[in-house]
């Protein structure tokens, strides 16, 4: 799945890659002294604060004073919410027709006590999924029972057997990776722990940083053996890490992600839905088979579905934390994206439950190259579009042209049947300077995605009454989300369709200036990487809505 904190590992499953791990440093220590990257700047205007914000702020000064809204539930399917946040209190759904903890399903919707949404990561005992695997390898191991013994007659020519083919493939391609990564890295933390040891000793400090290094190297003959002076120095300077950066700080990292890559060679042996059957106890094939799960949608680590609750409706001007962009939603958490590749089954349902329990905008920071389910996902949007449940996906942090990369959940249905009405796909924007607008880790596409937004050193909510500035169009699709939200309180009889041409049709247009291609050194214009060619402004759609007479057909 794309989503992490930076929507990094695109289908990729999220483990951090260490070199990804140093950017997402560079960007919150940039926050500090970048002027593009103040708290709240998403919501600020570029003719006033110079930066490339969505004038949510000139809105509520302008055009909702005193005017009385109407509360909006938005649905955030992710890694789980922490509800008990301090600036979400009042903000999370709250399904008064369950009687919390009686253990009886009282709506009879076919979830017990789901009073603030539905966890489908988990099992009836309380367990949790926490750590998934990726798509391919899933379909890799059920194909494998089917070809895995070299049985390649009667069925070696169909679609399953050249799938299954590509995905062998693949699977002895990446554990490749993983273990030359082992190998390739496991020397390099020795050799850190060393140079580490050897620069405390020289400058008689508990911790060295980064700066440290610099300092002491610019006029001093160094008394560290030149190897390890060569190596740490060759070694930050490629990869540009911050001069607070403790060494002890990098050497973790490298540890974690060794680590990371250990538990995916451990992983590559072993049938990943066997845990699957084990804790949640569904079948995994059988959309059907659909009442599993259970109600703690705090499970786990729930940091990126706080962070991105917290964007769309963290309390305003209460002089804590940050301000969200909607003042009357509530949020309405489902826990279906683990730490690896979302199943098609659970986003499915996930969609089908939101809409059935109220959602008018459903949040979806999450994504895959590989979706075998395809199918149940179309119909589950589709059966959003007639319940008028506008569907907001993140494009996706690879850097790449999604016209022509895989990108799911997609907006296009299988077989050329047509394209989803009530789906908007959002890569993300950095508020300056001109030729770094688009996010340099953000995909793009003159088709697919629709428009972009900020993503880039976003300060909201994280667990445990805490805040931190995270990247990613995980982050630039709720604050569109907040936007349509916020359109909805005060013009609730807007249908999904007319919200959606709403949000595209006002978009601040920069067709013609010139900015760095994501994934290159290239320059094009910002036009050509989305198909409206602008960022989302809260101020001109706000406009553009009150001019529309509502078409909503269902409350």
């Amino acid at each position: 799945m794309h989503f992490s904190f930076f929507r990094i590992t695109r289908g990729q499953s999220k483990l951090l890659a260490f070199s990804v791990t140093y950017l997402f440093i560079s960007f919150s220590h940039a926050q500090k002294t970048n002027k593009y990257a103040v708290k709240d700047w998403q919501l600020m205007d570029l003719a006033k604060d110079s930066v490339y914000g969505t004038s949510v702020t000139k809105a509520y000064d302008e055009l909702l004073k005193g005017k009385q809204s109407h509360p909006v539930v938005v649905a955030v399917i992710d890694a789980g919410v922490d509800t008990a946040h301090e600036d979400l209190v009042g903000h999370i759904w709250i399904n008064k027709k369950e009687i919390p903890g009686n253990g009886i399903d009282d709506d009879k919707n076919g979830y017990v006590d789901d009073v603030h949404g539905w966890n489908f990561l988990g099992g009836k005992d309380g367990r949790n999924i926490e750590a998934e695997s990726l798509e391919s390898e899933r379909e890799y191991f059920r194909l494998q029972q089917l070809y895995g013994n070299g049985n390649t007659s009667a069925t070696s020519t169909s679609a399953d057997f050249t799938e299954w083919q590509q995905l062998q493939k693949q699977h002895l391609e990446d554990s490749t990776k993983a273990a030359a990564n082992v190998n390739r890295l496991t020397p390099v933390v020795s050799q850190f722990t060393q140079v580490n040891t050897e620069w405390k000793a020289l400058l008689q400090k508990d911790m060295v940083t980064v700066a440290n290094i610099k300092e002491y190297n610019k006029g001093t003959k160094s008394q560290v053996s030149d190897s390890a002076t060569t190596f740490t120095i060759h070694y930050l300077a490629q990869r540009r890490i911050p001069d607070d950066t403790p060494i002890e700080s990098i050497i973790g990292d490298i540890n974690k992600f060794i680590q990371k890559q250990q538990e995916l060679l451990s992983k590559s042996q072993t049938d990943p839905n066997t845990r699957r059957r084990d804790i949640v106890k569904d079948n995994p094939d059988d959309i059907n088979d659909k009442y599993y799960g259970n109600n703690n949608v705090n499970a786990g680590t729930p940091t990126h579905g706080t962070h991105v609750s917290g964007i769309i409706s963290a309390t305003r001007n209460n002089n804590i934390g940050m301000n969200g962009i909607a003042d009357n939603v509530q949020i309405m958490a489902i826990r279906a994206v683990p730490d690896g590749d979302e199943r098609d089954k659970d986003i499915a349902l996930a969609i089908r439950y939101a809409v059935d329990n109220g959602a008018k905008i459903i949040n979806m920071s999450f994504g895959k190259p590989y979706s075998p389910g395809k199918k149940w996902v179309d119909e589950a949007v589709q059966y959003a579009a007639k319940k008028d449940v506008l569907l907001i996906h993140a494009a996706g942090n690879d850097g790449k042209n999604i016209d022509s990369t895989n990108d799911f959940p997609s907006p296009d249905f299988l077989d050329n049947k047509g394209k989803a009405t009530n789906f908007l796909t959002i890569g993300a924007s950095a508020g300056g300077p001109d030729s770094l607008l688009a996010a340099s880790f953000s995909n793009y596409g003159a088709r697919v995605v629709d428009f972009f937004s900020p993503g880039v050193s976003i300060y909201s909510s994280i667990p445990g009454n805490k805040y931190a500035f995270f990247n990613g169009t995980s982050m630039a699709t709720p604050v569109v989300a907040g936007i349509a939200a916020l359109i909805l309180e005060y013009y609730p009889k807007l249908s999904a369709a007319q919200l959606k041409y709403v949000l595209e049709s006002s978009v601040t247009p920069f067709p013609d200036k010139m900015v760095v291609r994501p994934g290159s050194k290239t320059k094009v214009a910002f036009g050509t990487l989305s198909s409206k060619g602008g960022i989302v402004n809260a101020y001109t759609a706000l406009k553009l809505a009150a001019t529309l007479k509502g078409k909503r057909k269902h409350k």
